[in-house]
């Protein structure tokens, strides 16, 4: 298939450079205004393209239809992928480069910072290729722009070769994927797809049907703050309290330590002093009953800590978050293995691997509509080492286009 390099760097650089990172923090939905942004470009932008029934919802879903060309008796597809990006690292005033012909050393980001393959061996695997970055000051935000990028082309390719025979296409870009929120307004009865993918995935290959199971946390700690001269037996240290949590929790099972079906736990982040500390945690893992007890560790946890420190001093919340698709997939395995085909169809062999972590198909499978994701190309996301190569993110095109045929 003829799909232009160029056409895909100046449209994934067009996303990149809106700012769509998504607030954990905020009760509004979508969680930030600016992600609205990207939400109305996109929505111009279908039109342009020529696809049909372009709306923006008032939650900020763009949604759209390629309508069937030759084959309207079969199933209506859906290519699903997410607008916001991490809050892990700035999105703002991305700066997108490209470095043409891998060589297989390290790739300067800026004065300080360069991506070096002996932190991170997988570069290797694109000697030759045209990898993309930032500037290292911010992500790069192909998590999940580069998915949109690679459904946007393939519709248009599809519309520019009317001689390919497909069905309906049903398209939903969504926002706060981010933050857990991706489904909560999510048009399912309008969308009215039999089935879908999301377009949210690692490296070139990767296929998943497997999600962790996903709990949020949200431990306080409160203290009692005097003046340090005259604090024996009358001081309560928060600090104290979150730094014998933090050291309480399974060493070996936080993300940096485990892989494959492993599950952790993971400190995101620590805020306050001695009067009062604040601690938000994911508990991960792919088995229901495992992620069961962990929880049930932290409360036990939150108990002992109570007995020893005083009543109210520690609350701990819990909030599930979404679940292991894996059981809503498998009933309908026959739409994994069209995604495998059209992947071998385009040279590419799949690699079905479990996400860890999660995708909008997890909660979109458990609500009625099957789910499995299919790779963007991307690696690093979330942090200002993230990259994509420009090729992975073609071949993903020529995937969705084969994934459509009738």
């Amino acid at each position: 298939m003829d799909i232009s390099l160029d056409v895909l760097l100046k449209r994934f650089t067009a996303y990149a450079q809106i700012d769509t990172t998504s607030d954990d923090k905020s009760a509004s939905f979508p969680s930030a205004e600016r992600e609205l942004d990207l939400a109305r470009y996109l929505a111009d932008e279908l039109r342009r393209v020529g696809l049909s029934e372009v709306e923006m919802t008032q939650y900020g879903y763009v949604l759209a239809t390629l309508p069937a060309n030759g084959a309207d008796d079969a199933p209506v597809i859906g290519l699903i992928a997410h607008m916001d990006t991490s809050c892990e690292a700035s999105g703002a005033n991305v700066q997108v480069k490209l470095h043409k012909n891998y060589d297989g050393g390290s790739i300067k980001l800026n004065a300080r910072d360069e991506l070096r393959p002996e932190d991170f061996p997988e570069l290797l695997h694109y000697v030759g290729q045209d990898i993309i970055t930032s500037d290292g000051t911010t992500l790069l935000g192909a998590d999940d722009k580069a998915g949109i990028c690679a459904i946007v082309t393939a519709c248009e390719y599809l519309l520019a070769h009317p001689e390919i025979t497909h069905g309906k296409l049903r398209l939903a870009f969504t926002p706060d994927e981010e933050v857990g929120r991706g489904t909560e307004h999510f048009p399912l009865a309008k969308f009215g797809a039999d089935f879908a993918y999301t377009v949210d995935g690692g490296a070139v290959g990767e296929l998943n049907y497997e999600t962790f199971n996903a709990c949020n946390a949200h431990i306080v700690f409160h203290g009692v703050s005097v003046h340090p001269g005259s604090a024996k037996n009358k001081m309560r240290n928060a600090v104290t309290m979150a730094a014998e949590w933090q050291l309480a929790l399974p060493m070996g099972e936080r993300p940096e330590y485990t892989e494959g079906y492993e599950g952790f736990y993971h400190t995101l982040r620590i805020a306050g002093g001695t009067d009062k500390v604040e601690i938000d945690m994911i508990l991960r893992d792919h088995d229901k009953q495992i992620l069961e007890q962990r929880k049930e560790y932290l409360l036990g946890l939150a108990r002992f800590m109570q007995q020893k420190y005083g009543a109210g001093t520690v609350e701990c919340e819990l909030k599930d978050c979404y679940c292991n698709m894996k059981e809503y997939i498998m009933p309908v395995f026959e739409i994994v293995e069209r995604a495998e085909a059209a992947m071998r169809t385009a040279g590419v062999e799949p690699a079905l691997t479990p996400v860890r972590g999660g995708t909008d198909g997890s909660l979109l499978s458990a609500m009625g509509l099957p789910c499995p994701n299919i790779f963007t190309g991307g690696h690093n996301f979330h942090g200002r080492f993230e990259y994509l190569p420009l090729q992975s993110l073609q071949k993903l095109v020529e995937v969705l286009v084969n994934l459509t045929m009738a």
